[in-house]
């Protein structure tokens, strides 16, 4: 019997965008259902009744929520090709470690303005540089191949152009090593056809934007 596989989702969400790159390395079919959060549907509060947040992965009908809990999962159940997480216990609690330091960081640059959104630049910068440093000369965070923390991140840089766009800085000019493991990672046919458009996320940020009077 095939494996039931349905992904609750939202498209400019990167958290959602890293269940969709994990299930494209593992080479996983899946039904897709976008969801609208400000009418949440009756299955996505059945599915996630604590949060009530996607992404929500249902596998076989169970329910598996948050986004690197769920990437973990398709690891461990589709174990048969594209390892994310190392075999090595240490490495694995490293990578777990700097997956769960992406997590922390608020990327509230879009979404204020004024002294506030410097603050939130400021910050957001020192967290990139620290993660360019902590990739050092590697092709990716997971070595020579793609790895749990690169799935972690790299949905985050189809938001780079909208954060620039707010921030008024680049990415690239302060952290051009993070840039080019960007592009590396786009390389992949799983990344590039998991990642919403940078400029179609642009223009959603902006209605936000409208929609919370920040503009």
């Amino acid at each position: 019997m095939a494996d039931e596989i349905v992904l609750l989702s939202t498209w400019p969400s990167m958290f959602s965008m890293r269940v969709r790159v994990a299930l494209a390395e593992k080479g996983l079919e899946y039904e897709y259902r976008e969801e609208d959060l400000w009418n949440k549907s009756p299955l996505l509060l059945k599915m996630n009744p604590v949060h009530k947040k996607i992404p929500v992965l249902i596998h076989n009908g169970k329910p598996i929520c948050e986004s690197m809990i769920i990437v973990e999962y398709i690891d461990e159940v589709w174990n048969h090709k594209s390892p994310l997480l190392p075999t090595d216990p240490y490495q694995r609690a490293e990578a777990r470690f700097w997956a769960d330091y992406v997590d922390k960081k608020e990327d509230y640059i879009w979404s204020t303005k004024g002294e506030e959104q410097e603050t939130g630049k400021k910050e957001f910068i020192e967290c990139l540089k620290l993660l360019e440093r902590e990739l050092g000369d590697n092709p990716y965070f997971g070595g020579e191949n793609l790895g749990f923390v690169d799935v972690s991140l790299v949905t985050f840089s189809c938001w780079f152009h909208t954060y620039e766009s707010y921030g008024n800085f680049s990415i690239e000019t302060e952290c051009p090593k993070l840039i080019a493991w960007t592009k590396r990672c786009l390389e992949k046919e799983s990344v590039s056809s998991s990642l919403a458009d940078p400029h179609k996320i642009h223009d959603f940020a902006s209605g936000m934007r409208k929609r919370f009077g920040i503009e």
